[in-house]
């Protein structure tokens, strides 16, 4: 459901989007000392922070960014996060963390995404799903996202294996 203030909000917001196909739904970064655990390899948290900085890139690709959130006083919400971990990833390595979406109802009120986090060597290190949904930061409530970011956030890219929710 849509609220007045989002509806107004979106007469402003909504006539600078990207263009869907240029969005790389990959991000990049550095491993860190302080992202490190006491066995010296990235710790199991550091995974998750590097997911959920891919996935504010992609929104933000696609319009939905801080300041758009605000304005419409609506923002993600995880309901769960799974990861599996499958190598060590060490100080100072470079991971490219790949963003897709997993499943979407038709009006992306409920979404699943996968990231896939790899080392500088190309080897797959890790894989977090995640479960979510919009909230509406003022009533506290499950909301939906104005058609205009809905039909971009669907444009995500698919995973292989995407399904609509119904």
């Amino acid at each position: 459901m849509r609220t007045a203030s989002a509806a107004k909000a979106g007469a402003v917001l909504f006539d600078h989007f990207p263009t869907i196909t240029n969005m790389s739904h990959t991000y990049k970064g550095k491993v860190m000392w302080a992202h490190l655990d006491a066995n010296m390899h990235m710790r199991h948290s550091a995974y998750a922070d590097f997911a959920a900085q891919a996935r504010i890139e992609v929104l933000d690709e696609m319009g939905l960014n801080m300041k758009t959130f605000q304005k419409l006083h609506i923002g993600p919400i995880l309901f769960r996060e799974e990861t599996t971990y499958l190598r060590e990833v060490g100080v100072n390595e470079t991971i490219t963390v790949t963003t897709e979406l997993v499943k979407s109802k038709k009006d992306a009120s409920r979404w699943t995404i996968r990231h896939e986090l790899f080392k500088e060597d190309g080897v797959k290190a890790a894989i977090i799903v995640v479960e979510g949904a919009w909230i509406d930061v003022l009533k506290r409530k499950l909301a939906t996202l104005p058609e205009e970011l809905a039909e971009h956030f669907v444009h995500m890219r698919r995973s292989a294996d995407f399904v609509e929710m119904e």
